[in-house]
């Protein structure tokens, strides 16, 4: 119970990394609001977390509109009275949009990958810092670090900019209690299952564990930033990756 009675959005979290942290959290004994866009899904996802005795509400977030963004806040705090852990964990992919090197699709990319977390985390700090504090965890990724001749240059410079907002974050908001940490997966599922056979192979071959990762390997290490066992982190990046980035 690592996180008993801590009152949790997960953002994105109607599949993939997102609902496994959704679910590990909802086991560890928080409240936990499944939030994205996909409405039925989300629904579907805090259902079965009802089911299996947990405690879990959904909520359709369009992550870029800053208004849902405080209906999402308000809501959380009509069901639960408090907000103690936000995950940013929505995104899209370059490949997710028509063109990810035209302006329109640099635009999208940069809007729910980037903007949101500038969205969710201002909003939920604020809210955190009236009740004492909490723990901020935003999902990035390995090509924020890394350039990669198989991937979009909006991507890599969304991802990019969360690392960096993040660490500014963590230190404008640590007065107030308040901590934010990144997440840089490597390459796994859902994302990944959009690449053919080859390109799968090919990704294996660049991690030195010679496997793609799980989502559920990605939730343990947002578990621990978001409980009280990281209450003297903040500003760090925790990288999950197989090996990628040691190379």
């Amino acid at each position: 119970m690592r996180l008993k009675d801590k009152v949790a959005i997960i953002t994105g979290a109607a599949h993939g990394m997102g609902e496994a942290e959704a679910r590990l959290f909802a086991a560890e004994g928080a409240k936990v609001i499944v939030a994205d866009i996909l409405a039925d899904e989300a629904a579907r996802v805090a259902a079965t977390i009802i089911d299996g005795r947990g405690a879990a509400i959904s909520a359709k977030i369009d992550v870029t509109n800053e208004a849902e963004w405080k209906s999402l806040i308000d809501k959380t705090l009509t069901a639960y009275g408090r907000l103690d852990v936000l995950v940013n964990n929505a995104g899209i992919s370059g490949s997710s949009v028509g063109d990810p090197d035209g302006l329109d699709g640099w635009h999208r990319i940069i809007a729910v990958n980037q903007t949101s977390v500038f969205l969710g985390t201002r909003l939920a700090a604020e809210q955190m810092a009236r009740t004492g504090g909490g723990s901020i965890v935003n999902i990035s990724s390995i090509m924020g670090f890394v350039g990669g001749t198989g991937g979009h240059p909006a991507y890599h410079a969304s991802k990019g900019a969360v690392r960096i907002y993040s660490k500014a974050a963590a230190v404008r908001y640590g007065p107030s209690g308040v901590r934010v940490n990144t997440v840089h997966p490597g390459y796994m599922p859902p994302m990944l299952n959009a690449t053919n056979a080859a390109e799968r192979d090919d990704k294996i071959a660049l991690t030195p564990l010679r496997r793609i990762g799980k989502p559920i390997e990605v939730a343990y290490g947002v578990l621990f930033l978001a409980s009280d066992e990281a209450s003297f982190v903040t500003g760090a990046e925790l990288v999950i990756d197989g090996g990628f980035i040691a190379q």
